[in-house]
């Protein structure tokens, strides 16, 4: 509203008194006209009361006078001042659900309908799927079975102790990323987050075992090189178009055409979360056959192959099943350990301990401070096994891959590159990441994935799990050099990334001895992974 002058409000006053008693409306919204009128005419009037009383006002002033201006300066700015923004609906707290509600939300939802598989049933999305959901797998599910090459009868026809008949709708969660029509269900894009947030540690576990049992005599920095050249992010769209799902994820949109940031997200979404459906259901051995035969991935291709390094030269002999034979994923995903075999993972284990160590058996760490480590650790845990020597040979390759996981690369690196604990700790950082994601899928089912990965970022940072090794006292227990021992022992930036990694590779060895439930155990009840907050001094 403009400065009015005492002859154009008067004038404008005129004209609205002579108009408005003529203002009238049309029959089809007859029966709401006070509601209307008074709408439209209230802060007409007012603010022509607002106008009338700054000409009151001023009157007596000349027309031209600073004190006229000033004056009805401030009283348009009190009359016409910013109103108060009203907060968007999703920041309005909502009264919560009363407790009869909320019990009948979780009892009746999916998530808790699985008693023998719980992460599989903490996967399922939280409520049932309604019609618009089921329009999609109709459409659209069979062709994605076809392409992963799975049977294109329905999954529900499965017995219930069979994981696999959930697949269906896990595969249709997969599918549904944040851009797409579907993802504003609060159940669908929860379900889709969660699964994305288990299969990427799930891609990650698989091939770390993959390269680690192909390549036995390579550190991990150039494995490390490999896996990104396979899931890496900016690689992914080249694998969705060889399995030809582009048109699943941009029904709308030619992905060729489409720009990085447009094109990478989707697709790093939909194949991570394909992974986590596909681990609950069918387990590593179908991750693998997906990765390498309907992807068609070759880890053999020039542009997985590491940059080249000085590498040092391993002299020593590597174990029986490596030497002189690659691995092919066929004899990664089908092999079965022998009845009588040691650990949960022989091979596994092999790969990361070669029988040359066992020359290190006897020396002082064996015997002065194995047996401290041991019972810290919970060390040897009881076995059924049918003879006696059985056990005695598992206890004792545990005691020398604990010593493993105590050797910095400082001490024998440059006699026996691959005999630190460096394998051992990539295993168990891959390891230590998939139990974490495990324990809060199933901790808290009604939790979006971004909030877990979050969770699980913090709760695993580096400064963390070597404050956890600490807190056990065990770091006193590292072999360092005689070189850089003085100068670990009293500068902590050095000390802890190296306590970090023992944690680690003693996580990688639970693994490959006793398997995921010891991992579980150290992580949960030895080391106690969920105390975030430091302890009081």
């Amino acid at each position: 509203m403009e400065l009015c002058s005492s002859s154009s409000s008067s004038s404008l006053l005129r004209i609205c008194s002579s108009s408005a008693p003529e203002i009238s409306f049309s029959s089809s919204i007859s029966q709401f006209p006070s509601k209307i009128q008074s709408i439209l005419t209230k802060p007409r009037f007012q603010n022509l009361r607002i106008c009338a009383s700054v000409t009151a006002e001023t009157q007596g002033l000349p027309r031209d006078s600073p004190q006229r201006l000033l004056k009805e300066l401030a009283q348009r700015k009190t009359a016409t001042g910013p109103k108060k923004k009203v907060p968007p609906k999703r920041f309005i707290l909502r009264p919560p659900l009363d407790d009869k509600k909320l019990a009948e939300r979780f009892l009746n939802s999916p998530q808790l309908s699985l008693k023998s598989f719980p992460l599989l049933s903490s996967c399922l999305p939280s409520s049932k799927l309604n019609n618009a959901d089921k329009t999609w797998i109709d459409e659209y599910l069979l062709e994605v079975k076809q392409a992963l090459g799975y049977s294109l009868e329905p999954s529900e026809s499965l017995g219930d102790d069979n994981p696999a008949k959930h697949f269906d709708t896990l595969l249709y969660l997969a599918f549904q990323h944040p851009s797409c029509d579907r993802a504003r269900a609060r159940h669908v894009k929860n379900g889709h987050s969660r699964l994305w947030f288990l299969g990427q540690y799930v891609l990650e576990l698989a091939l770390t075992e993959f390269f680690l049992q192909r390549y036995p005599r390579e550190s991990p920095g150039p494995m490390r090189e490999r896996v990104f050249a396979l899931i890496g992010k900016r690689f992914l769209p080249k694998w969705i178009k060889a399995a030809s799902l582009q048109n699943l994820i941009f029904p709308y949109d030619d992905m060729d055409k489409l720009i990085r940031k447009e094109r990478e997200p989707p697709v790093k979404s939909v194949f991570w979360a394909l992974f986590g459906a596909i681990y609950l259901c069918y387990g590593m051995p179908e991750v693998y056959r997906v990765l390498f035969e309907v992807f068609g991935m070759d880890p053999d291709a020039d542009e997985c192959q590491p940059r080249s390094r000085r590498q040092l030269e391993d002299v020593d002999y590597v174990s029986v099943e490596f030497e002189g034979k690659k691995l092919g994923w066929q004899d990664i995903a089908t092999y079965k350990p022998p009845e009588d075999a040691l650990f949960a993972h022989p091979r596994l284990f092999r790969a990361c301990v070669p029988p040359g160590m066992h020359r290190f058996r006897g020396n002082i760490w064996d015997f002065d401070s194995k047996p401290k480590v041991m019972q810290t650790l919970g060390y040897p845990l009881p076995m059924n096994d049918r003879i006696k020597e059985i056990t005695e040979a598992r206890n004792i390759e545990l005691g020398l891959g604990l010593q493993l996981c105590f050797l910095h690369p400082s001490k024998h690196k440059f006699e026996h590159p691959r005999f630190c604990f460096e394998r051992l700790e990539y295993v168990g950082q891959k390891i230590q990441d998939i139990a974490m994601a495990e324990r809060l899928l199933m901790k808290h089912l009604d939790a979006p994935g971004k909030w877990l990965q979050e969770k699980h970022r913090r709760l695993l940072m580096n400064k963390f799990c070597g404050r956890y090794l600490r807190e056990k006292r065990l770091h006193n227990f590292i072999i360092y050099s005689e070189e850089v021992h003085d100068r670990y022992e009293h500068n902590r930036r050095l000390r802890n990334p190296a306590t970090t990694a023992v944690q680690q590779a003693i996580h990688g060895l639970a693994y490959t001895i006793y398997g995921k439930p010891d991992v579980r155990r150290l992580m949960f009840e030895v080391f106690d992974f969920e105390q975030i907050q430091p302890k009081a001094v």
